[in-house]
């Protein structure tokens, strides 16, 4: 009989010669993470999906085209559960420009990846096997947004599929703006059915459903704050109910937002802040809205991901700034963290995914 074991995936900013993708085997018992593999030969891997069932990793990373000019490309990996190493099935051109998020298809058939820097949504078809296909349609924002640094033209940072797969809201921090698209899976192509706006300046990063697909929160990286949404799921229409400070009301300094996540019962939303060097904590109500819970440290600097392990016993937060991956304790009846005293020195991990195998 074969034990599965916790393995953690970890992307980073990197130079296409060293080591940006980082696979860890985590012992729930001691909290310690222990490094079983590096990847190198792909430039800034700074965001992961990892799919258990098939044992595959996509990553994005950077490319330069034959013209000159920096572009995103996907790559596929096959994981090798025994001794945590990745093998390159493949890799393609994803977008023209940088990416910063990539997103599996539910049905999977497909890649949507975010550009920040083109402003740009894209759709890339992923094969059966899971390699990666050709880049099938690419939609390009325009206007700008309040603020006049952050919004000055279209920043898209993610896409995310509805519960039901049907819509996938793509978050502009640049334009204050929720793109609502479908896939047309005759023509391999992306259809803008709404956009939902947000308030002035607030800069939408990232966005989680609440498991009983009701609700869903946006953290809003420029004004540092959490929106909370009814959802009509029939419309594929967000309704704005609530929004709430991620920081604690003293706190005067410069501060971004990042990532944001929910707990599986869906009683408790987490979110990260870039400045104050926090994950915030809220508790949720049976009408969508939040309460403040805890602000805890994420004992590194500027923490731009993190996520919680499977059975929500831990969370693991990526500081990018101090090299380290620090692993917390969740207690999951008051949905507090607990830092329990292990971290693992990494470098310049923005991204981290933990899977059993």
């Amino acid at each position: 009989m074969t034990t599965s074991k916790l393995l953690v995936f970890t992307g980073s900013y990197a130079e296409k010669e060293n080591p940006g993708i980082h696979v860890y085997e985590l012992d729930e018992n001691t909290y310690e993470l222990s490094l079983r593999s590096k990847q190198g030969g792909v430039k800034n891997p700074t965001f992961l999906q990892v799919d258990s069932d098939s044992k595959q990793l996509i990553s994005i990373g950077e490319m330069v085209t034959t013209d000159g000019l920096k572009s995103g490309e996907a790559l596929a990996y096959q994981i090798l559960p025994e001794t945590g190493e990745l093998e390159l099935i493949n890799r393609g051109q994803s977008a023209y420009a940088p990416i910063c998020h990539v997103q599996k298809d539910p049905q999977g058939e497909y890649l949507v990846i975010s550009s920040y820097h083109g402003g740009t949504v894209s759709l890339v078809s992923l094969k059966e096997d899971g390699s990666i296909g050709k880049m099938l349609d690419s939609k390009q924002h325009k206007g700008h947004g309040t603020h006049p640094e952050r919004q000055d033209r279209p920043h898209v940072h993610s896409a995310f599929f509805s519960p039901d797969g049907r819509f996938i809201m793509v978050q502009d921090l640049g334009l204050d703006t929720i793109f609502v698209y479908q896939i047309d899976r005759e023509e391999n192509k992306l259809v803008l059915h709404r956009e939902v706006h947000t308030h002035d300046a607030a800069g939408p990063r990232h966005l989680v459903f609440h498991p009983n697909g009701k609700y869903a929160y946006v953290i809003n990286e420029v004004d540092s704050t959490v929106t909370s949404y009814s959802y009509d799921a029939e419309e594929g229409n967000l309704t704005a109910i609530q929004t709430l400070p991620t920081l604690p009301s003293d706190f005067t300094g410069e501060n971004t937002c990042a990532e944001i996540t929910i707990s599986a019962d869906g009683r408790f939303v987490y979110g990260s802040n870039r400045g104050h060097d926090s994950i915030v904590v809220y508790a949720t109500s049976a009408d969508g809205t939040l309460e403040h819970v805890q602000h805890i440290s994420t004992e590194g600097a500027h923490p731009r991901h993190f996520s919680l392990t499977p059975n929500g016993n831990l969370m693991l937060v990526t500081n990018r700034d101090t090299n380290n991956i620090a692993v917390f304790e969740v207690n999951k009846e008051t949905g507090r963290l607990t830092y329990t005293g292990k971290q693992v020195e990494s470098p310049k991990p923005v991204c981290v995914w933990s899977v059993y195998m």
